[in-house]
Formats: C-alpha cells, structure tokens, sequence
C-alpha cells in the first residue's frame, strides 16, 4: 500500500527532532531551589486576617531572593518578596510578606474574584502536587484581597506566552486575607487538601512564586526566571518539601443547589411566563486521593455569563469558549493535541446542552472521571440530555421535539520520559433518532525543557477518525475521507520563537461533539518571532517581529488560501503602552458561493488577491482611562473594506471598571456594499471581593437585537454562592421589541466530608 505524501513529509521533516527530543539530557541548567513546610503543633492556631501575627511564622523556612523575568531578566527584584510555607493535616498555609518601598503606590483595582489582575500589583502560585512537571495549580491575589485562580495544563513552553496554559475558569475552594501595612503588603493564604489532586505518600511537590510590581511592570519569580520558562512552566518549579501525613478526608462532597426562574419570549409569540423551580446538584466523590467522580443530576447552568458577541464576515463558523463550570472543572483532563487556533477539537462541551443557537438544553444527570491513575492521566464522562421543545418556554406538544441525547467521551493519556506522552480519545452521540456518530484518534507530545542547555522544545503529532458524514461531502467527489492528522514541531523561546505546523483534514470529517471550522484542506503554518529587549532604554522596553503564515490547499493540491500575518513592528513601551503594525498579503479561492451579508454574494470558483493593513494601539490598563485601538483598511476580495474596534475603560476607584467597546466595518464590494456595527458597554461594581454587580449591554446592527445581562454574585463563604441573574433580549423592528427575557435566582452549597 503507498503512503499518502503528507505523510511521507511530515516524516522527513520531523523525524531528525522527534529523536533529539526524545534524547534531550538536562545540561548545565540551575537546580531548582527549594522550601521546607513546617507542620503546626497542637496548640498552633491561625487567624486569617492577612497579618501573619502567630508565633508559628517565626519558625518557617523562607522563599525569598526573588528575580527578575522582566526587564532586567537574572537581576534581583527591586522589592523584596518573602514567602513562608505551613501545614497541618488538612490545608496548606502560605504567608506572604511583599515589601514596597512606595506603599502609597500600590495599585489593586480589581475586586472582584476569577477577574484579571493585569492592571494590579498582586502576587501569583503554582503548585503541581504530582512534581513530575506536566500540570498544576494556579492562584493570584492583589492589594485589596481580589482572589483567581485556575487551572495549569501541559504547555510547550514560555517565550513570551505565559499563562496561555491556564484554564482560569476553574474555580477552588480556598481563601486568602490581605493587609496593608507601612512597608508593603502582606497576605495568608489558605488551600484545603480536598480541593487539590496529589498523592499523600509524597512528601515533595513543585511550587513556584511570582511577583508583579505594576508601577514599574516587574515580573519577578523565586524560581524559573529565564524567559522562555515562567510561573506555569511547572518543569521549571521550585520544591516544597517536608510535608507528611496530609489527609483529604474520606474525600466527598455534596453541592445541592435550588434554582427559581422566570422565562417569557413575547417575541415569539407565546406571552404568557413560565415559573419554575429546579432542585439538583453535584456528588464527588475522591475514589483514590488522584481520581474524582463526578455525579451531577438535572445540572442547572442558569449563573451563566452571557457570551461576548462577535460579527462573522468569514466563511467559516465563529469559536465561542465554554462558561459552565461543570464542565469546565477537570478540562485539562480532556485536552487533545493542543492545535493553536482551537482548529482540532474532538471534544467541545459547549456541544453537550446547548443547541446552535447557544439555549440550553436540560441534562438530566451525567458522569465525570477524572485524574490519574498509575502512569495514566484519565478523563470520563457520561452525560444524557432531556427532550426539549425547540424554543423556550414552548409547550411539547406545540412544536417538534428535539430528543434527548446519550454523549461519551473517554480520553487517556500514558505519561512517558520526563514531559511527554501517548494518548488516545473516543466520543460517541446518539439517541437522538439518527445513528450513533463515533469519533477516535490519538496523539504523541514529546517535551524536554533541556534542549541545548535550557531551551524548550516540543515534538507532537496527531490523528483522528469519525463516522463519515456523507452529507458533507460534494457529490462528484470520488473520495471523502473523514480524518484528520497532522504533526507540529514547537520552539517557544526568547529571543527566537519557532513553530511549523502540518495537517490535513478530511472533507467528511465530523466530530459529532467537537468543534470544525472548516473541512477538506491541507495545512501548512509556519510561524516566527524575534524579540529584542532594551534593558537600558529609559522609554522602549522590548520590540519584536513576527510572520505567522497560513496555507490551506484543497484536497487536489490547489491552493485555497494564503494568509500570512506579517507583524512588522510591535513597540512594547516601559510604561505598559505598545503599538503594532500587521500587514496581511493575502489570497483567497472560493469553492461554493459565499453569502458575505444578507443579498450580498462571493461566486464560486473566484480568486481574490488582496492586502490589508492593521494598526493597533493600547495604553497601560493601570491608567484612570485606558483605550485599546484597531484600525484596519486595504483590499478585500472584490473591493475595500475598512475596519475601526476600539475599547475604553475607565476605572473611578477601586472596584468600578466602566467600558465600552465599538465595532465597526465598511464593506465596499463588486457585488454591493454593507456596514456592520457592533456595541458592547460593560458595567462591573465590587462591593468587596466576596460581592459583585456586573452588567452587559450588547447590540448589533446584523442581528438588530439588544441585549443586556445583570448578574449578581455573593460569595458567602468559598462554595457557597448566590447568583441573581436577569437577561433581557429585545428586537429591533422600527421600535424595540421584547423578544424574550430571563430571570433566575440560585444558591448553591458545598458540603465537605
């Protein structure tokens, strides 16, 4: 049998890094420093208040002598920074001391929990229980007692892209206290031994610090300050060590919730409202100290945030992120391949529960797996919908019933030499009428963090096969295959950052619970950057250059498109503000007509060559107002298009973020002419870090709907919440009308044995 040509490629340009990769030894690089926890005697005793006031804190071991990843890499930080580790059998205490020799000149805005802090001085954890340097946990607090935190999952590297490997939806139960004092900050900290994975006979875990000091914008780290490595580089992590006799109790947990809601959609027609109440919840249950099961029985997602939206003038379906925290919680466990652009998803939740439109659908009860079992990462889930009507708040009887529907989906990981792996997945959907539809693949990473000295290096690969979906396929095609594979050599390190990506998708492939963007193409994406900082430079800090260059060729070799992403120049200034130029040549071949805007048609069979130019400004978002600005402009397709998005924030005081973003395009064609415009205003009111207001208003001239979203949260306690959320949707026709609306109270409650 002859091998496909792809293959043959992708196996004569990655081969030669697959095995350096696979025999990457560490060389000289620096030991990890490390930290010794101290146990509390019997009489010792905290009072969380940020203060670091008990006798016990004078007798911990310290992590201090913190550097600087930025911008004077490997110099000691300015301010000093000290952290002390305790523990009893039940929770780890962290004591943070951050000194400032310009106290007055802290800057924590942000209150509100699971917010960014990028705009803030605060202070940042990882912590990867298992010490094998593949994944961890990540917390942040600021000066006013603002509390994240999420999830660290395997990642390639640093070189300037720290933190794109946290999942910071999830969403722990811990606490933290501040105080201000007159030499800085100081905080406690608090994570219980239920909320983490980890194994209670090790003794050593991998931690590591990071301090960011706004006004100056300094990044300093107590260990991994190289910049191609950083805080969730959990291979480049300090150790904890001394800790024993950790116990997570007989590990279960039980979060009933009750919900009330109140729909009406006059604008469909239906005026009377629907009230309704829901009782439900979560039981978890720790089956080894690495493994957690997940029950959920009628699952309620109604504290959900509003999606942000977007105007689609592409061919191609638009990305929006999951929001639910039950699936959101153990996502890394699922992850596949890691292609960038979210182009290979097998598995995307947002497909379980929510039709196209994005309404939910009920689950009646489902089960999760996840966590590590032996040499093995392992995530299970089991999940069953309800029969639903197509619109909300609609009779069955009154309209056709969409069946509920039966989804699994299993993914396994085999850990192998230092950072790499082998793993597999499957998913199946059906129940719902049509046959069952079945998705399988696997995929390879090997990782050294080692590679000529202390660069990082990644080698991975991929494949993947569905259930064919005729359907999808043109019907002269004499083949339609429905698999995807690919392979992607990573170099992400400072000052030369490299990557080149091959892969080819099959025109039936159709992963009945992932996500496609487009089918039928061969892939090619190489991808460059080159950073330059300027350590003395009183005004610029850093500049780089990037080409990103995406070539997608049909099944018989033509070319489809060509779009190079050429930054030309991005300025990173000292004080936060930068500026970027992208210049994008680029080329497009249209297979089937494409409806850009409403009338407005693209034939098929027509080629476009044509070249836009982007310019982008944004100032420090540490300032009372700051403005993030995109002008675009140039050809596109068959004439011009111009394109202005902006964003202006405005922070009062401390807790008050007020914003308004703008979108809009002109769009002057052959075949006719359109404008687009979008508006969102944003509105986040923090009462404290346990209590919060914040609203949208969005509003588009494609759809001609209004909507606007209030969503109250107070966290009485970590775990348990209060959210009051109310969603209002009207359209436009002459004047506005109500379309439908929403009103939801529910309270949830973790009870831990």
């Amino acid at each position: 049998m002859r091998a496909a040509p792809t293959t043959i490629i992708l196996a004569a340009l990655l081969w030669p890094p697959l095995v350096v990769c696979a025999r990457a030894q560490p060389a000289e690089s620096t030991p990890p420093r490390s930290v010794t926890a101290t146990r509390l005697l019997s009489g010792d005793a905290i009072d969380l208040d940020g203060r670091l006031l008990e006798t016990f804190w004078t007798r911990t071991d310290i992590a201090a002598d913190f550097v600087q990843q930025d911008p004077e890499n490997g110099a000691p930080a300015t301010e000093r920074t000290e952290v002390r580790v305790a523990y009893d059998a039940r929770r780890l205490l962290l004591g943070v001391t951050c000194l400032d020799s310009e106290p007055s000149r802290l800057l924590g805005n942000q209150m509100q929990r699971d917010q960014p802090l990028t705009a803030d001085d605060r202070f940042m954890i990882s912590i990867d229980p298992h010490a094998d340097g593949r994944s961890g946990y990540f917390f942040q607090i600021n000066p006013s007692g603002a509390m994240g935190d999420g999830l660290v999952t395997s990642s390639a590297g640093g070189g300037g892209q720290q933190f794109n490997n946290v999942n910071m939806s999830w969403d722990g139960i811990w606490m933290a206290r501040v105080a201000r004092t007159p030499a800085g900050w100081t905080a406690e900290i608090e994570i219980p031994f239920r909320t983490l994975y980890f194994d209670p006979a090790s003794s050593a875990w991998g931690i590591n610090f990071q301090r960011t000091v706004r006004r100056r914008n300094e990044e300093s780290l107590w260990n991994g300050w190289p910049r191609n490595q950083g805080l969730t580089l959990m291979a480049a992590a300090g150790r904890l060590t001394g800790l024993d006799g950790l116990s997570q109790g007989i590990g279960l947990d039980l979060r009933p919730y009750a919900a009330a809601t109140s729909v009406a959609a006059p604008g469909r027609g239906i005026e009377r409202v629907d009230n309704s109440a829901t009782f439900g919840g979560d039981v978890i249950h720790n089956l080894t100290p690495n493994l957690r099961a997940n029950f959920t029985i009628n699952t309620d997602f109604a504290e959900t945030e509003v999606d942000q939206r977007q105007i689609n003038l592409t061919r191609f379906p638009l990305f929006f992120p999951e929001k639910r925290t039950f699936f959101l919680e153990g996502s890394s466990f699922f992850e596949f391949a890691r292609e960038p652009g979210n182009t290979i998803l097998p598995f995307f939740s947002r497909r379980i529960g929510l039709d196209d439109r994005g309404v939910p659908q009920p689950i009646d009860y489902g089960v999760k797996l996840t966590g590590q079992v032996g040499a093995f990462d392992v995530g299970a889930l089991q999940l069953r919908t309800r029969d639903t009507s197509s619109n909300v708040g609609e009779p069955l009887d009154s309209l056709a019933l969409a069946r509920g529907e039966q989804f699994t989906v299993v993914r396994m990981r085999r850990r192998m030499l230092a950072q790499s792996f082998i793993g597999g997945i499957y998913t199946r959907r059906g129940g719902g009428g049509p046959p069952d539809r079945h998705t399988a693949g696997v995929d390879v990473a090997l990782s050294t963090t080692h590679f000529r000295g202390d660069d990082v290096l990644e080698v991975s690969g991929f494949w993947l096969r569905t259930t064919p979906a005729a359907a999808l396929c043109e019907p002269r095609r004499e083949s339609c295959p429905s698999s995807a594979y690919g392979m992607r050599i990573d170099y992400p390190n400072d000052p030369l950052n490299f990557r080149l990506g091959i892969s080819q998708v099959g025109a039936g492939y159709d992963p009945a619970v992932g996500f496609v963007d487009r089918r039928g193409y061969r892939r090619v994406n190489p991808a460059v950057r080159f950073i330059r900082h300027t350590i003395t430079n009183p005004i610029v800090r850093r500049y780089s250059f990037e080409a990103d260059v995406d070539l997608r060729f049909d099944p018989e070799g033509r070319l489809e498109t060509r779009r190079p992403d050429l930054q030309a120049l991005r300025l990173e200034l000292q004080s936060g503000d930068f500026f970027e130029l992208h210049l994008f040549p680029l080329f497009e071949r249209l297979p089937r007509d494409f409806p850009i805007f409403g009338a407005v048609t693209l034939p098929a069979g027509s080629t476009y060559t044509f070249f836009r130019r982007q310019y982008q400004v944004r100032s420090a978002g540490r300032r009372l107002v700051s403005v993030n600005g995109q002008y675009e402009d140039g050809s596109f397709y068959s004439g011009s298009r111009r394109q202005v998005t902006g964003t202006v924030n405005l922070r009062p005081r401390s807790g008050v973020l007020l914003g308004v973003t703008a979108d809009y395009n002109d769009v002057d064609l052959r075949e006719g002419r359109f404008s687009t415009t979008l508006w969102r205003g944003d509105a986040s009111t923090q009462f404290g870090p346990w209590i919060s207001l914040a609203q949208v208003v969005q509003y588009d001239t494609v759809s001609r709907a209004l909507g606007w979203q209030a969503r109250f949260r107070w966290i009485e306690k970590p775990g348990n919440d209060w959210f009051f959320v109310y969603t209002h949707n009207w359209i436009d026709r002459e004047r506005l009308v109500t379309f439908d609306r929403r009103a939801a109270a529910k309270v949830v409650r973790t009870i831990r044995f």
